[in-house]
Parts: C-alpha cells; structure tokens; sequence
C-alpha cells in the first residue's frame, strides 16, 4: 500500500453504529443526523432521503412503504468530501403494522369489472404514478402537515379490505367521513400535478410538495384548482364528494413519500383531527 493510499484511509471516518429506531409498516422516522459536517447525505431502503434543519440540529425524513418486509435495515450518514469523509449507521427495525381488518358489502356493479373497466382502472393507475414521479421544485422547510378535511376517519390506513367477502389491496391511505361539500385544504405549500375524472376513485386532484412527497385526494365533489396551480398550507382546493367508487360522502387521503406509500397521520403537525 502506498503512502497516498494510507493518508486516504487516514481522512476516512470508520462507520460507526448509532441508534436503533423502531418503527412499523407505514411509518416516517424522523432521524437525527449522528455527525456533522458539510454534504450531509442519508440513505435507507436504497434511496435518499431529504434532510431539513430544525432548532439547530439536522434531521431526515425517512418513509417506510406499508409493504416494506419486517427486518432490520440500516441506515446509512455521510458527510464530507472525496479528501475527507465521515460516515455513521444507525438501525431501524420494522415491525409489521397493527392494521384494521375492514368488511364491507356493495352491488355486485361495483365490486365486478368488465374488460373495458379493467383497461380504464390500468390508465388511472398509470396517470397516478406519473404524478408521483414528477419533480416538484418546492421546499418546505419542515414538511409537518396540517389536516384537510374535518371529519371521522372511517377506514384507517392499511386496513385490509374485503368486499363482499373478497380480499382487496390494503387501504393506502385514510379515509375521512363528511359531508358533501366540505372544503379539502391542502395540507402542506404544493403544485397541483394532476385534476381527472377516474373510474374507481373519481374526480381525483394530485398535488407534488417537493422533496418527493405527493399527496392525493379522492371521491371529490369539486376542484377549484387546474394543473400548475400553487397552493399554500391551508388553500381550499376541493369539496368532499362521493364520485367513482364510493358508498358516501367522503375524502381519500393518501401520502406517497419517495415512493413509499405512507400513513398520513405520520405526516402530520398533531394526530388529533381538527
């Protein structure tokens, strides 16, 4: 080994391990950064995460995907540059999630699909995830969101669903009962990415917060937003409906983060609903 090789390993922080978090299917962790210095750089699951500065201290924002598989993953901090690198690893261990099982019964109509249904419900699918892959040029500084509807949450997130006795996906996000008409704010500073008319979740509004979180409303009885729209934490951009597949008034709300499908509720300033 050479004398630059040594002095390279030299300026090279060994790893070190910091903290275990425990957390379940669907949740955001919210890290503190265990070293310092200038590029600081996070990445779990295979991806990047974003990091934000609160009271002084570097923090990542870290969202688990409701399908991601119980296990230990790491957690990997550098920092630095190619003379001088400092790296840590922290641990998160994933626990599956407690989720509701939820039964309901509807019209044959509505549980059954035709060809030409199947074709539509696989071109809503496609428009949904090319929502979620646009970049949105926005930074909240610290991305904690507020509620967009007042109501009571009738299906929690994740809850296995079974229509008519058959075993549907898992309920990606919440949904939250109330009247028709009632004023969907935006949660969080966004851009309005999409505004359609879907064959199972109805007029649907898509909204990109930045830092690869995007969030998604259902069932709407009216948009007041086009595409391109800018809206601030708190703008009324809808009205709560029933349209698509829907057995009454109600909003689905549902949080993509980096891709991973999270719970809501962990996006928010307070649990309680307003």
């Amino acid at each position: 080994m050479n004398f630059f090789m040594i002095i390279l390993l030299l300026l090279v922080t060994i790893p070190a391990w910091a903290t275990t978090y425990q957390a379940e299917q669907g949740d955001v962790l919210r890290v503190p950064a265990p070293i310092q210095g200038n590029n600081l750089h996070v990445q779990a699951f295979n991806k990047s995460w974003p990091i934000y500065k609160k009271d002084g201290q570097y923090i990542a924002w870290i969202g688990i995907h409701l399908k991601t598989k119980p296990a230990t993953y790491h957690i990997q901090w550098t920092s630095g540059n190619a003379a001088s690198v400092s790296q840590a690893l922290d641990k998160v261990e994933v626990q599956k999630g407690k989720f509701r099982i939820s039964h309901i019964t509807v019209e044959k109509k509505m549980s059954s699909f035709d060809k030409e249904a199947i074709q539509r419900i696989r071109a809503d699918q496609a428009a949904i995830k090319k929502a979620y892959k646009t970049p949105v040029n926005i930074h909240n500084s610290w991305p904690a969101m507020t509620w967009p509807v007042k109501g009571i949450i009738s299906t929690p997130f994740a809850a296995q669903r079974y229509v008519n006795g058959n075993a549907r996906s898992p309920h990606s996000g919440l949904d939250i009962a109330a009247p028709t008409g009632t004023p969907v704010k935006a949660p969080l500073a966004g851009k309005v990415l999409l505004v359609a008319n879907m064959f199972l979740n109805g007029t649907l509004v898509a909204i990109g917060h930045g830092d690869g979180i995007t969030t998604v409303y259902a069932h709407l009885n009216k948009v007041l937003v086009k595409p391109g729209d800018i809206l601030q934490q708190g703008d009324v951009f809808a009205e709560v409906g029933s349209t698509g597949r829907s057995t009454g008034p109600h909003l689905h709300w549902g949080v993509h983060f980096e891709g991973a499908k999270v719970n809501p509720k962990n996006m928010l300033i307070s649990n309680n609903i307003q």
